[in-house]
């Protein structure tokens, strides 16, 4: 992750990272039908804090991409696009709670603490499976999901991949973590 101040991006950091997203963009009309680039990137250069915390995503591999749009709330919806779990966000168990609780082999950190300290959110099983609808995400690796207070409060939590050209849902303590299972995150512009 970038080692800038929270919300502050460069001038040559923000201008090639627009050029990354509108790159990506244009490559992957698929995922946007009926959206127009200019009026992102209008959005995106009002807001810088989105900006820095796109950067984040893309700093860990997680390849933003614009998915849609909510026509209630005005804003876009960025969702990591990356084939893969992305890189710099595996190997970490799910929420603060569950890193506490291991004694011993501890991860360096969980979904929660990164989602939250980039400023996006973890998606949820409904935006994973509609990311799916998109192409075909994590064949090799898995995702943590936002995961229900009641399982969340038994101690389990939710994770998703595509295997067998079908989309599942599985469960796994929280305090577990893999080499292959990091997060995808959302972001709203």
């Amino acid at each position: 992750m970038s080692t800038l101040t929270k919300g502050n991006i460069t001038v040559p950091e923000r201008e090639e990272l627009l050029n990354v997203l509108k790159t990506r963009f244009g490559k992957n009309m698929n995922r946007h039908k009926n959206v127009e680039w200019s009026k992102v990137q209008a959005k995106l250069e009002a807001n810088p804090e989105k900006l820095w915390s796109l950067n984040e995503m893309e700093t860990t591999e997680g390849e933003p991409d614009v998915v849609g749009y909510d026509d209630k709330t005005g804003e876009y919806l960025f969702f990591d696009c990356s084939a893969e779990s992305p890189k710099g966000r595996r190997n970490v168990c799910y929420d603060h709670e569950a890193l506490e609780s291991r004694k011993e082999h501890k991860p360096g950190n969980s979904a929660a603490n990164l989602a939250a300290e980039m400023g996006i959110e973890i998606l949820t099983e409904d935006q994973y499976r509609f990311l799916q609808e998109l192409g075909k995400f994590d064949l090799k690796t898995s995702s943590w999901v936002k995961t229900p207070p009641d399982v969340r409060k038994l101690g389990g939590a939710l994770f998703c991949d595509r295997r067998y050209d079908k989309v599942f849902i599985y469960h796994n303590g929280a305090e577990s973590y893999y080499s292959a299972r990091g997060f995808r995150g959302c972001l709203k512009v």
